[in-house]
């Protein structure tokens, strides 16, 4: 096990949980239809809805193989930013308690897997070239 395999385990195990239920239960269609056709997004918004659920889910396989993480990683924090932006910032900071739904989880799964890219931190990767 090397030293990003416990954040990249949860991450991992978050980014299933936050994709695998939504192909069940009706959640992309809903998410497609009631949410990313209403701000513009139509007629794709379950396209789009489908593509960002099997990329978590792709990114959560590569995460636990340690393969491709920077790309994974990449994507996953586009996604994360837009979430932020479109969905998130409106409702504020917090996800419960002096609110709902707001953005901190997003920032810090952001963060985790800036950590999980860069396991020697980031001077440390750039003083090497």
């Amino acid at each position: 096990m090397d030293r990003t395999f416990i954040l990249r385990f949860a991450v991992a195990i978050i980014l299933i949980m936050h994709s695998v239920p939504g192909m069940f239960n009706n959640g992309i269609h809903e998410f497609g239809t009631f949410y990313l056709d209403t701000v513009g997004f139509a007629p794709y918004g379950i396209l789009l809805a489908w593509l960002i659920k099997l990329s978590h889910v792709v990114a959560a396989v590569l995460l636990l193989l340690n393969k491709y993480v920077k790309i994974a990683s990449i994507v996953t924090i586009l996604i994360l930013i837009m979430g932020i932006i479109m969905v998130h910032y409106p409702e504020g900071w917090f996800v419960v308690g002096g609110g709902r739904n707001g953005m901190e989880f997003n920032f810090l799964l952001i963060f985790v897997l800036l950590a999980i890219m860069f396991p020697e931190g980031i001077k440390n990767k750039l003083s090497k070239k």
